[in-house]
């Protein structure tokens, strides 16, 4: 089974025919009681008393507060129900994010492995002493832990900017 978003009419692909079709609104869990003008009841008995079997009193039920928006965005109903498109919209998100790490982790791997190769084409440099400790020790002992730490934070905001601008295009 593939995941073709198409479907073929005549030999000729065609895209999802509920793409760019209204959904029904989302009916509220709670129903809003508003009370009503009750209507005018039969006839009275002597001494102003309503009568045995009197109607109750009228009340409207309300399903959606009309001052909330009564239009649902697209996208989130697709996200929520998982149909095609919200899937693509999902993988499109997923593949930003491993992009943003792939290239991240290229730059790491390309920065970590070029220092011993930088000691051993430039042997005076691997010889430098600092505070009695070699320089290719504090080097690749010491500085890869704040530069990894810088890596990751650097990571964590990018894919949170990459979460808000999803969220942002779905919301809009």
């Amino acid at each position: 089974m593939t995941d073709d978003y198409y479907r073929r009419v005549n030999g000729v692909r065609e895209p999802d025919p509920t793409l760019g079709k209204r959904r029904k609104p989302a009916q509220p869990e709670g129903a809003a009681v508003e009370p009503v003008p009750g209507a005018p009841s039969g006839p009275k008995h002597e001494q102003g008393k309503p009568e045995h079997h009197a109607k109750p009193k009228r009340q409207r039920v309300i399903l959606a507060d009309p001052r909330q928006a009564t239009s649902t965005l697209r996208a989130r109903v697709e996200l929520e129900e998982q149909t095609s498109w919200g899937k693509l919209l999902v993988k499109d998100l997923v593949k930003i994010q491993l992009r943003t790490a792939s290239w991240l982790a290229l730059l790491v791997m390309v920065t970590l492995c070029s220092l011993p190769v930088l000691f051993y084409l430039i042997p005076s440099f691997g010889r430098v002493v600092v505070v009695g400790i070699p320089l290719p020790w504090l080097i690749l002992g010491v500085a890869p832990f704040p530069f990894l730490f810088g890596i990751g934070l650097w990571y964590n905001r990018l894919a949170e900017r990459h979460e808000r601008d999803f969220v942002d295009m779905i919301e809009n």
